[in-house]
């Protein structure tokens, strides 16, 4: 049963909790980054790793950092990893480095990320913590590199920069910018709960403990929401 459990952690961020598809977080780089498999896989990977990092340093540090004060530790060290993980690309992998722009730096406020902390870092073991990010992670980047094909091979005409025969000379240039984006995002979406038969999550799994705001939040009408679920 405990073998079975962890493997559920590690494969829940696949579909059935899917960071951008179901639980829909990390839409900015999702839909920024998504116009080229190249960027989209290097984006997933950077993520994954800073998850993997955070999540394993918040859960071995969760009985020592101060309640009061938990979001702001949770940021400083995210914002670590995240300089780590941006140096390293800098010195190996300068194109791609350059081509993620200022979203590689904006992973230090991913709702990814600081949602994962807040909802089950913060309150499970070092191990299962780092299953979950893995999990998430690969989620994360099977969603955008999905994308990403889709909105590359059809709007561009090539795959991984290499041209296509006669996609090449024929894109569909929409699906490169802004509409293109929500268009495939909304349709992928639609093809999970249909994929699920709308089972993906279940709607009491959603709440204001996974928010990372929710500390901040002293609303009566949350309250009463978060209650209801429960």
């Amino acid at each position: 049963m405990k073998k079975n459990n962890k493997l559920s952690i590690l494969l829940k961020g696949l579909i059935k909790e899917n960071p951008v598809l179901v639980l829909v977080l990390g839409t900015c780089p999702t839909l920024a980054i998504s116009t080229s498999v190249t960027a989209a896989f290097g984006m997933g990977l950077a993520a994954t790793a800073v998850l993997l990092c955070s999540n394993m340093a918040i859960s071995a540090l969760r009985k020592v950092i101060p309640d009061q004060v938990r979001i702001p530790c949770y940021i400083v060290l995210i914002a670590g990893f995240v300089s780590v993980v941006s140096m390293v690309m800098e010195a190996y992998t300068y194109s791609l480095f350059q081509s993620l722009g200022v979203y590689l730096s904006l992973i230090v406020v991913n709702c990814i990320i600081l949602g994962r902390a807040e909802m089950f870092a913060n309150k499970n073991t070092v191990i299962d913590s780092a299953l979950d990010a893995i999990g998430m992670g690969l989620g994360f980047t099977l969603a955008l590199c999905a994308m990403a094909a889709i909105r590359e091979v059809f709007g561009s005409g090539t795959f991984c920069g290499l041209p296509i025969p006669w996609l090449r000379d024929n894109p569909i240039g929409i699906l490169t910018m802004a509409p293109g984006g929500f268009c495939i995002f909304g349709c992928m979406i639609a093809l999970v709960n249909k994929v699920s038969k709308g089972k993906a999550i279940k709607k009491k799994e959603f709440g204001c403990q996974g928010c990372p705001s929710a500390a901040a939040c002293g609303k009566a009408s949350c309250n009463g929401k978060e209650a209801d679920n429960g």
